[in-house]
This record gives structure tokens, C-alpha cells and sequence, in this order.
């Protein structure tokens, strides 16, 4: 088994990277939190980890909740026992690389260990609840609750539901995320890639595509959506996007919907990501940010702290 992590009666499945994220939002909400993992030193790595990345933000002031960086910390131990990781808690996630076999054991493992009350819950991105909890004796228990890396600095969340999941369950989950912070978002029921990942794959797919047909170059691309669609996709949605760009959703549609449906026919089939586009999008991108450990540390330690301030900012004009 890898990686996990506990609150306050709940537990995370994970010491890798989202179960560090995820034990530091916990523990900003006040939970008492667990890390599990059956190796001891991936566990002292993940505190250390932890501790670090708490405590810079603290000099910085934008460590989360109301706790200090030492309180917080306070609030998170480790084990390598999973009965003893588990007893107590409420709220376990997982957090283990995406094998389904892998995950299954995992949560096989659990069903034979919890009570009716825990809920348990996977942070998967693209395996469907359906083929994770189907005949597991707490599937009523049993939910997605997908994050988007970091979670620490993106606060979405969506919450999938097993087919067999109780009503209950969703509206705990729901309501434990809004009480830490994130941001979460109900699915009605499963679809592969759920939400996120059918938007991100979508915009990915037609970059792609322009990109390997010559149109714009790999560098330009992302500036259309860094410098142009993400600057209000980081305050509204796509479906408001259209509502303020005309005299509400049906004026946009009365006016745009023949020219969107024309534009849309002309998009080809899904790209097999390979061949010579590969090679383009990877030398340009290469060039900007070559792929050295340290620079791609570097970078995403800046992408992290880009996300704090837009999340300091988004804070700051919802209170005004």
C-alpha cells in the first residue's frame, strides 16, 4: 500500500504529493489529521516536506486558515499500521497512483477495517466510482472526491458518486470541503474524465490540433489562454462568459450559435498525440522551461505562488 492521510476522525491514503496537499488543507480547517503509508520514510520525507512548505508560507502571510503554521502542524501524525491509521476516523482519502488493481486492494482492504459511518473516498482523476467500490460491503459509504493539483492552491473539488452511493454521503462530503475551504461541485452521476478533465481535454485537443497544423506556434498558443480566456476564466465560466457577451444566454445564442456551429464542424478527429507534433510542442517548450529537475521545480514552485496570490485576490474581491 502507498500513501494516506487522516482528519479529526478522518484519514489520507497518500504521503506522495495530493495526500501532503491534502493532510495541509485539512489541518488548515482544523482537522486532526493522519498520514498513512507502509513505508516509515516516505512518511518523515512528507513531515518534512510539510513543515517547509507551512512554514514559508507563513513569512509569506498566506498560509491558510486560522491556525499558525505550528498548530497546524501540531494537528498531523504519521503511521505505517493501517488498522491504527484508521481507527477513529470519519473521512479517509485516498491518494495512490491512478492503477485501478491498486486501488481496489486499497479500498478492499478498508471495507474489511471501517464502520457504517466513515466515508471513503478516492482522489482519483478519471477512474469511475462504478469500477472502484462495485461490491464492496460500504459501496453506500464509497465516493470520489477528485482535486485538481494542488489541491492546496486550487480549491476545486468534484464529488462523483457510485451509482449505489447514499444521498447522505455526497451531502457529508459536499459539506466537509465547503467547512475547509475548497470549492466543491456536485456531479449528478459518473462520465469518464467527469467534469474537469472533459473541459481540459477538450481545450488540449483543439490546442493540439492547431498547433500540428501550423496555425500558431506552441509558445503563442498558451499565451491565448494565459493572457486571453484564462484572464476571465479565473472569475467566471464559460456559460457566464456568454451570458455577459450579450443580453443573456438566449440573445448569445440567437446570435452566435450558426457561427459557433460552423467553426465547431471544422474541428478534426481526436489527435493521436504523437509523431512530429510531439516533437514541436516538447522543443518549445523545452526552451522555455528546459526539463532539469531544478527548473521544473523552480517553475512550479512560481506556478504555486501565482495561484496563491489569484486565490488571495479571488478572497479579497468576493469579501469587497
Amino acid at each position: 500500500l502507498l500513501n494516506t492521510g487522516l482528519l479529526i476522525g478522518g484519514f489520507f491514503f497518500s504521503s506522495g504529493l495530493i495526500g501532503r496537499s491534502w493532510a495541509m488543507v485539512f489541518a488548515a480547517g482544523g482537522f486532526k489529521v493522519k498520514l498513512y503509508d507502509i513505508a516509515q520514510e516516505q512518511l518523515t520525507t512528507a513531515l518534512e516536506n510539510i513543515s517547509k512548505q507551512m512554514k514559508e508560507m507563513e513569512k509569506l502571510g498566506v498560509l491558510k486558515g486560522a491556525l499558525s503554521a505550528e498548530q497546524q502542524l501540531a494537528l498531523i501524525s504519521v503511521c505505517t499500521d493501517l488498522k491504527a491509521a484508521v481507527e477513529g476516523a470519519t473521512f479517509i482519502q485516498e491518494c495512490t497512483p491512478e492503477n485501478l488493481e491498486l486501488k481496489k486492494k486499497i479500498f478492499g482492504q478498508l471495507d474489511l477495517t471501517v464502520g457504517d459511518s466513515v466515508i471513503l473516498s478516492s482522489s482519483t482523476s478519471c477512474l469511475l466510482p462504478s469500477k472502484l467500490f462495485t461490491g464492496l460491503k460500504h459501496v453506500k459509504q464509497c465516493i470520489v472526491s477528485h482535486p485538481v493539483n494542488p489541491p492546496y492552491f486550487v480549491p476545486l473539488v468534484e464529488i462523483v458518486p457510485h451509482p449505489e452511493t447514499d444521498p447522505s454521503t455526497t451531502e457529508r462530503t459536499y459539506a466537509l470541503m465547503k467547512k475547509i475551504g475548497q470549492s466543491p461541485v456536485k456531479l449528478n452521476r459518473e462520465i469518464e474524465g467527469f467534469v474537469l478533465n472533459r473541459l481540459q481535454y477538450a481545450v488540449i485537443s483543439e490546442a493540439w490540433r492547431l498547433v500540428g497544423e501550423g496555425v500558431i506556434s506552441p509558445t503563442d498558443l498558451d499565451l491565448v489562454m494565459s493572457d486571453g480566456l484564462g484572464m476571465r476564466y479565473a472569475f467566471i465560466g464559460p456559460l457566464e462568459t456568454m451570458h455577459l457577451n450579450a443580453e443573456g444566454v438566449s440573445s448569445y445564442c440567437e446570435r452566435y450559435a450558426e457561427g459557433m456551429k460552423l467553426v465547431l464542424n471544422t474541428f478534426g478527429p481526436v489527435p493521436e498525440f504523437s509523431g512530429e507534433t510531439v516533437q514541436k510542442v516538447n522543443q518549445a517548450l523545452s526552451e522555455k522551461i528546459p526539463v532539469v529537475p531544478k527548473v521544473l521545480d523552480a517553475r512550479r514552485k512560481w506556478r504555486d505562488e501565482c495561484l496563491t496570490g489569484l486565490a488571495k485576490l479571488k478572497t479579497q474581491m468576493k469579501s469587497d
